[in-house]
Formats: C-alpha cells, sequence, structure tokens
C-alpha cells in the first residue's frame, strides 16, 4: 500500500512489445492484404493496397513514380468532395497590362477613408450654405444678429439723449452760476 494520499502508477508495469511480435504482426498484415486482392475485394483497402505500391515503386527504382503519384487515389473523401483551403496562398501571374491599368485608376480607399472624405464633403456642403443663409441654424443665427444690432441702435440712442440732456444740464447750471454771480 502506498503511504501517502495520492499514487502515481506510471513507473509501474511497464510492457514493451518484441521486435519478432512486431515483424509477426506485420507478416499477417501483409498476408490478409494479399487474401483481399485474390477475393476482389481491393475496393476496402485502396489506401493500403496504394501505399504497397508505392514502397514496391521506390524499390524498384523505376521512372513511373511521377505517373503513380497522380493516378494513386486520395485518403478519406478528398476524392469525392474538391476542397481549396481558403488560407493557402496561390501565387497567380499577373499581366503587365493589368498591372498598369491598376496603377492608373484611383487607388482603392478603406471604407473608413470613404467614409472620412464623404464626412468633410458634406461638413464643406453644410459650410457653403450656411453662409448663403440657407440652412435653419443660418437663419436662427440672422434673426438673433438682427435683434441684437436693433438693441444696441436703441441703446446708442438711449446714450447719445441722455449725454445731451446732461450737456445741456451742465450749459444751464454753469449759466445759472454765471447769473448768479452777477457776470453776463
Amino acid at each position: 500500500m502506498p503511504r501517502g494520499k495520492f499514487t502515481n502508477h506510471k513507473g509501474r508495469n511497464r510492457r514493451f512489445t518484441n521486435p519478432e511480435e512486431l515483424e509477426e504482426e506485420r507478416r499477417r498484415e501483409e498476408q490478409k492484404k494479399k487474401w483481399r486482392q485474390q477475393q476482389g475485394d481491393d475496393s476496402s483497402s485502396e489506401e493500403e493496397a496504394s501505399g504497397d505500391k508505392k514502397i514496391s515503386e521506390e524499390e524498384s527504382g523505376s521512372d513511373e513514380e511521377s505517373t503513380s503519384e497522380d493516378e494513386r487515389k486520395a485518403k478519406g473523401v478528398s476524392n469525392l468532395i474538391e476542397i481549396e483551403n481558403p488560407n493557402r496562398i496561390q501565387k497567380k501571374s499577373k499581366k503587365l497590362s493589368t498591372l498598369n491599368t491598376e496603377l492608373d485608376g484611383k487607388p482603392q480607399l478603406s471604407r473608413r477613408e470613404r467614409e472620412e472624405i464623404e464626412k468633410q464633403k458634406a461638413q464643406a456642403h453644410y459650410q457653403k450654405l450656411h453662409a448663403e443663409g440657407k440652412t435653419e441654424q443660418a437663419r436662427a443665427d440672422l434673426a438673433r444678429l438682427a435683434i441684437i444690432k436693433q438693441q444696441r441702435e436703441e441703446a446708442k440712442k438711449r446714450r447719445e439723449a441722455e449725454q445731451k440732456e446732461k450737456e445741456t444740464a451742465a450749459k444751464l447750471k454753469t449759466a445759472q452760476t454765471q447769473k448768479a454771480l452777477g457776470k453776463k
């Protein structure tokens, strides 16, 4: 019994397969493959058979390696469904004429850049209309300015009238003091 609460079984009962057992298992697999080929049940083990063909061709050293790679069947369902990896970048050669036309055209702008340019154009258009007085805000500003101008003119007239009154009052006072002093 282990002394602690936790036990580790990693180091116990390790079993290694014998090289003879591995060799015997490989022979049995080869015999099964040969039997399947003889019985005509080759369709279920096409992948294994194509692997054996590659090994035999490499050992023989024939020049048919390139043709056998094209002829061999794909593993799984890849022979049924044609799939392209969207992450794989395929290098495409471009013609010089297409490159020149791409360079001559306007540069492609991102969505943010297009929105920023449209925003600036809209702002400039609004400023132009505002300066002409065609916007609601410009009309409100002009009405406010007219009221302020009117109030300032009235205040100016009042100040001038008060100034004239003060001057006349000052003249009257000086005239009365002169009269009182008897200078005239």
